[in-house]
C-alpha cells in the first residue's frame, strides 16, 4: 500500500486516484486518512468553498451540474462533494448524486464524490468537511459541498464554507418552513429554482419581504434572491456572478479571514464532540463499570446526571488508572 506521505504528494500533484483513495480512507475513519490531511493542511486555503443546501427535490444536483458547467467555462478546476442520506444498512450514499452530474465524468478538471451522512445530523458528514480540504490541496479552484435537507440541524454547512447558497422551490411550502426553522439567517445567496413555476415570482417576493423586515440596518451584506431554471440553465451565470461578488466582498477588510477563523473554531469543536461521543458510546457498550451504573439508573438507585458526571470525570482521570470508580449517591428510598 502507498505510504501516507507518498499519497499526500500524489494528491498535491492532482492525481484523481490518490484523491479518491484519500477520501475513502476518511470515510472509513482510517487513521491514515487523518495523517494525510495533517500533511496536506498547510497547503489548503486557496480554494473558494461554496455550500449548497436546500430541501430534497428542489434540484440542487441539477443546479450544481449547470453551475459546474459555467465555472468550467472560466477554466477553473471544480471539486464537488455531494452528501446523500445514508442507507441504514450500509451507511453508504443512497441517492447517488453523481448520476445527475454525469456530464462532467470525463472532464479532468472536475472531481465529483458522493458520500453518506453516516448518521450525522448536521447535513455534512465529518468526512465531507475533511474531503473538501483534500480537494483544496489538490488544486481545485472551487469546491462545492452539497448537503442533504434543510432545517435547524443543517446549519453546520455554514461553518465549513465561505459562501452558503440556499436553494428553494416555489409552491412546495419549503420557503415557509425555512422561515420557521430560522434557516434564513444562514444563506449568503438564496435561489428559487424552477423559475417557470407559477409561484416562482411570488415566492421570491415573500422571501425578499422577509429579508427586508429582518435585515439589520447596519448589515454589511444583503443576500440576493435569484431565480433559476437549472434544467435550461437560465439564471445560472447570474448565480455564479453572485457567488463571485460575495467572495470579493469577503476579501475586503479581512472578512474572509475572520469567517475562516470562526469556521476553524466551529470545526474543532465539532470534531472534538464527535470523538467524545464515539468514546462515550464505546464505554457504555464495553465498560462493565458503566454498564453497572446504567443498570442502577434503570432500577432507580441512581440518577442519569450522576452517570454523566462519572463519564466526564473519566476523561480527566489518570491515563494509567483509567476511569475513577464512581461511588454513587446514597440509596434511593423510592426504588422501583
Amino acid at each position: 500500500m502507498t505510504s501516507p506521505p507518498a499519497l499526500a504528494e500524489q494528491v498535491l500533484e492532482g492525481s484523481t486516484r490518490a484523491i479518491a483513495r484519500t477520501i475513502s480512507l476518511l470515510e472509513d475513519h482510517d487513521p491514515l486518512g487523518r495523517q494525510i490531511v495533517r500533511t496536506l493542511y498547510p497547503r489548503t486555503g486557496r480554494a473558494s468553498r461554496v455550500g449548497v443546501t436546500g430541501p430534497p427535490g428542489v434540484g440542487k444536483s441539477t443546479l450544481l451540474s449547470a453551475l459546474t458547467r459555467v465555472v468550467r467555462r472560466a477554466e477553473l478546476a471544480v471539486g464537488v462533494i455531494s452528501v446523500d442520506p445514508s442507507s441504514p444498512f450500509s451507511e453508504g450514499a443512497v441517492l447517488g448524486d453523481r448520476l445527475r452530474l454525469s456530464e462532467h465524468f470525463l472532464d479532468s478538471g472536475v472531481f465529483i464524490r458522493s458520500m453518506g451522512t453516516r448518521g450525522h445530523l448536521g447535513g455534512l458528514s465529518e468526512a465531507a468537511a475533511q474531503s473538501a480540504l483534500v480537494l483544496d490541496a489538490a488544486g481545485m479552484n472551487v469546491v462545492f459541498l452539497e448537503t442533504v435537507g434543510v432545517g435547524q440541524s443543517e446549519v453546520e454547512v455554514a461553518s465549513v464554507v465561505d459562501t452558503v447558497v440556499l436553494v428553494l422551490m416555489p409552491g412546495s411550502g419549503d420557503s415557509i418552513q425555512a422561515l420557521k426553522a430560522g434557516v434564513m439567517e444562514i444563506p449568503d445567496i438564496i435561489v428559487i429554482n424552477k423559475k417557470d413555476h407559477p409561484r416562482a415570482m411570488a415566492t421570491a417576493r415573500d422571501i425578499q419581504a422577509f429579508l427586508n423586515l429582518s435585515e439589520e440596518e447596519d448589515s454589511p451584506w444583503a443576500p440576493p434572491v435569484l431565480l433559476t431554471d437549472a434544467v435550461g440553465g437560465e439564471g445560472v451565470e447570474e448565480l455564479w456572478e453572485a457567488i463571485q461578488d460575495h467572495g470579493r466582498w469577503l476579501s475586503e477588510e479581512g472578512r474572509l479571514e475572520r469567517r475562516r477563523q470562526n469556521n476553524v473554531e466551529a470545526e474543532v469543536a465539532a470534531l472534538a464532540a464527535n470523538r467524545l461521543q464515539a468514546k462515550i458510546k464505546d464505554m457504555m457498550r464495553d465498560d462493565p463499570r458503566v454498564s453497572r451504573l446504567l443498570a442502577e439508573v434503570h432500577e432507580g438507585r441512581l440518577d442519569p446526571f450522576s452517570v454523566v458526571e462519572y463519564l466526564i470525570a473519566s476523561f480527566g482521570g489518570p491515563a494509567a488508572g483509567g476511569a475513577p470508580e464512581f461511588p454513587g449517591p446514597p440509596p434511593n428510598p423510592n426504588v422501583r
